[in-house]
């Protein structure tokens, strides 16, 4: 079926998919069905032609508009409407592969043009300037130099957080709006902020132009505009400029100084900080193949300049991440690998405070003692405060020492500072600090959102059999045992993610009462 005009919402069977400035999924009188926002893109661009086969040009171009992105992309987001909308079909699926083409749904489809059932969450303005910083446009005339345009605007938002004084919302939320016309109003009302910054960046050789504009989103007043430009090796003075510009526009009294950074900070070889922008752009979400691409990069990146300690903070996080998920069959040359470069990017680049946190979430993962990694966290969040990885990291380093409450306390801060765009280890650590609370039910929505927004990542599915486990849903446990093991045959984790006996009993506890009674659980540290 091809619709002539776009409705509000379409139904399949008991399914709602409603439209409303982003996209959202009911199932019958139920709550709403959580799923990324890039899912929902997709499962809307396949219902509005339903029955017929969508190619995958079609799909890039309408869902990732004006990006480039792997292939690998589509597949995991394919396979996470999969596990959803197919959840309770006993024959085949909704969405059926037509090999080198596309995708179609198969499903009667329904219209209507009622209003969407749910607002989306808006936030109260805070007593401090607050500001969200939009995706800015790429004008260097290539779709291929995306990721340069993104990296800029991180680079800008992470100047901007180093200033106290300023609530700065996360590149994960403000990038939920790109391409998407701009409606201050709205961002503003579910950010929770009063400025948006919008611009452009053109990189054209080695000379980079940025232009800016900063919007009062309560009186849609346009408050100041300005053009930067200069060659490639003068970069981090540009995104400084413009932070510090930004800042003295919105707070003229106070000093903006602290958005600027040392350049040890940056690397000054342009080629690696190219493979480093690259590298953040493969990154996300966390796949074994993307994780492998990042660490490739990261590697080139420190080949060309050995003392470039942001890489090397985030190739040792590569490492880490192929450890923890399972995703290598020789995890000891990871492990060491992890920790040597975590060190050494701490020698590197102390007082950065991406470093900071990338290191010690590193080293309380892989060391013997935790504990001691949180003066390295803490400094981290006390240099930037509006890091929400940061924040999210140091959750689950206190998970790792027992502190939940702390640890929830901390998973909430990073969601407020990140409230579109949610990053799936978020909601993780929320499911494991209330799995050890013994709050099952709460545990089991965290950890089921988790699942949901990156499917990939084996943890979610433990703790989340284990808590159905202790429950007596045994049915459901059974079941998440069975997506666990399409992506490993780790049942228990290669590292253990608790730090006391207890602890220990109560996760592998449950997952022995999940398995039963199957075959007994494998152990993968025996």
């Amino acid at each position: 079926m091809t619709l002539q005009e776009s409705p509000d919402s379409l139904m399949f069977d008991d399914f709602r998919l409603e439209r409303g400035g982003l996209f959202r999924l009911y199932q019958g009188n139920r709550e709403q069905v959580a799923l990324g926002s890039r899912a929902l893109d997709l499962l809307w661009v396949l219902a509005e032609r339903a029955g017929e086969i969508v190619t995958k040009e079609t799909i890039f171009q309408t869902v990732w508009a004006g990006t480039t992105v792997e292939e690998v992309n589509l597949t995991v987001q394919i396979s996470a409407l999969r596990r959803v909308i197919d959840r309770w079909r006993t024959q085949g699926s909704y969405i059926q592969t037509a090999p080198r083409r596309g995708y179609r749904l198969l499903a009667e489809m329904k219209t209507t043009k009622s209003q969407p059932t749910e607002e989306p969450v808006e936030y109260a303005l805070l007593d401090k300037p607050s500001i969200a910083v939009l995706p800015f446009a790429n004008l260097s005339g290539d779709p291929a130099q995306e990721y340069f345009a993104d990296g800029m605007v991180e680079e800008i938002i992470t100047a901007l957080a180093r200033i106290h004084w300023l609530f700065v919302i996360a590149r994960n939320s403000s990038f939920a709006y790109k391409n998407e016309p701009i409606d201050i109003q709205r961002m503003s009302r579910e950010l929770g902020v009063r400025y948006l910054l919008e611009g452009s960046v053109r990189k054209d050789g080695e000379y980079i132009r940025i232009t800016a504009r900063l919007l009062d989103a309560t009186t849609a007043a346009h408050l100041w505009a300005d053009r930067f430009e200069g060659p490639l090796n003068q970069i981090f003075a540009l995104q400084d400029h413009v932070a510090s510009r930004v800042a003295g526009v919105i707070e003229p009294r106070l000093q903006a100084a602290e958005a600027v950074r040392a350049n040890k900070l940056g690397s000054m070889d342009l080629r690696a900080y190219d493979f480093y922008l690259r590298g953040l752009a493969a990154f996300f979400p966390m796949v074994e193949e993307r994780i492998k691409k990042a660490l490739e990069l990261f590697e080139q990146a420190i080949a060309l300049d050995p003392q470039y300690g942001l890489a090397m903070s985030w190739a040792a996080i590569c490492h880490l991440r192929l450890v923890v998920d399972g995703w290598t069959e020789t995890p000891e040359t990871h492990r060491t690998e992890a920790v040597e470069l975590a060190s050494s990017a701490l020698q590197k680049a102390q007082d950065e405070p991406e470093v900071l946190a990338n290191a010690a979430f590193v080293l309380a993962s892989l060391g013997s003692d935790p504990s001691p990694m949180l003066g390295l966290i803490e400094r981290a969040l006390a240099l930037n405060p509006n890091f929400a990885r940061g924040w999210q990291l140091s959750g689950q380093i206190r998970i790792m020492i027992g502190d939940y409450d702390r640890a929830i306390d901390d998973a909430n801060m990073a969601l407020r500072l990140s409230p579109r765009e949610r990053i799936g280890y978020t909601s993780s650590v929320l499911g494991r600090a209330y799995f050890f609370k013994r709050q099952y039910d709460a545990a089991a929505a965290q950890l089921t959102i988790a699942i949901h927004e990156n499917a990939a990542v084996a943890n979610p599915y433990r703790f989340l059999a284990a808590c159905y486990g202790h429950m007596g849903r045994l049915e459901a446990a059974r079941e998440v045992i069975t997506r666990l093991r399409m992506i490993t045959d780790q049942v228990i984790p290669a590292r253990p993610v608790w730090r006391t006996v207890a602890d220990e009993e109560l996760l592998v506890s449950g997952l022995r009462i999940a398995v039963m009674p199957e075959t007994p659980v494998q152990n993968a540290r025996a």
